[in-house]
């Protein structure tokens, strides 16, 4: 009898701390870094980091914090310097869908937030910038290497076999033609075109006004404000604070953040992305299926 009812205390006093660990776990998961309520609206944050690839993972993010009703309002806390053009359009237009089904979205500028970086922030209700947060840089680049002269150097001879004019336009064997080259330019004043447009959407701005700055130029966070890029000035706490604001939430709010493991990849990406060696890392695709990036 006496086994028996030290098995049946044991039980009962795992059962407590397994159910004390849980209570304790869900109220740290729900006051994140600036709440006390266990439960009730939150302001969730969502950091983009380092180069743009892709962009799979923030994107379905983005839709677990819409279809979540605890999450009222996103903070996108962005320190990129940009990245290729399609996963960050992706990017943008998963922002505009978070708003469409009611919930503000607030950019938060790190370090840098340039090019494909500030691509996404104009999709949020509002953005924050420090004073010297580097941003702007709207344009699109494409690089192609001419090795025409090395092959000579070292006796290679560069065949190519085509249907089509173009087929191998940017062709690393030779010099680009005139023909191609005014395709390229075609093929990027399309894109530039596409990027002006967005940020007169998303910052309600009249188009020749944008098209003002949007020479690839670097602004700072103030060059910014005075140029209505961004709209105020002001670090991640301010941002939270303004999301919570359109959101109606009583501040502080509680905040909570996906926290992601980082692969050796990714940190290679991070420190390599804006360099030539992080060439190496970016998306190796046959000549004229090299992605355009909307870099820095």
């Amino acid at each position: 009898m006496r086994g028996r009812l030290t098995i049946l205390a044991a039980a009962v006093l795992v059962y407590a701390a397994v159910a004390g660990l849980f209570v304790i776990s869900l109220g740290g998961l729900s006051r994140g870094e600036g709440g006390s309520a266990l439960f009730g609206p939150r302001v969730a944050i969502v950091e983009l980091e380092g180069v743009i690839l892709e962009a799979d993972d923030l994107v379905r993010e983005l839709k677990d914090y819409r279809d979540n009703a605890a999450v009222r309002a996103v903070v996108m806390r962005i320190n990129s310097p940009g990245g290729v053009v399609a996963p960050t359009q992706e990017l943008h237009d998963a922002v505009l869908r978070l708003r469409q089904a009611g919930k503000p979205v607030v950019a938060s500028l790190g370090s840098v937030a340039a090019s494909g970086g500030y691509y996404v922030a104009v999709a949020c209700d509002e953005i924050y910038a420090n004073p010297g947060t580097l941003t702007g840089s709207i344009g699109v680049i494409m690089q192609l290497a001419n090795l025409e002269q090395l092959l000579k150097k070292v006796g290679v001879d560069y065949v190519v076999v085509k249907a089509g004019q173009f087929k191998d336009i940017g062709n690393v064997a030779r010099a680009m033609t005139a023909d191609e080259r005014r395709v390229m330019q075609a093929l990027l004043d399309d894109v530039h075109g596409q990027f002006i447009g967005a940020v007169a959407a998303g910052r309600k701005l009249p188009r020749e006004d944008v098209v003002r700055f949007a020479d690839g130029r670097v602004f700072s966070g103030v060059q910014a404000r005075d140029l209505r890029m961004v709209d105020a000035l002001g670090g991640l706490e301010d941002a939270v604070l303004g999301a919570a604001k359109l959101a109606g939430i009583p501040a502080p709010p509680a905040v909570i953040r996906q926290r992601r493991r980082l692969s050796i990849m990714d940190l290679l990406r991070n420190q390599l992305g804006g360099t030539a060696a992080g060439a190496l890392l970016r998306p190796q695709l046959p000549v004229f299926q090299t992605p355009l990036y909307l870099m820095d």
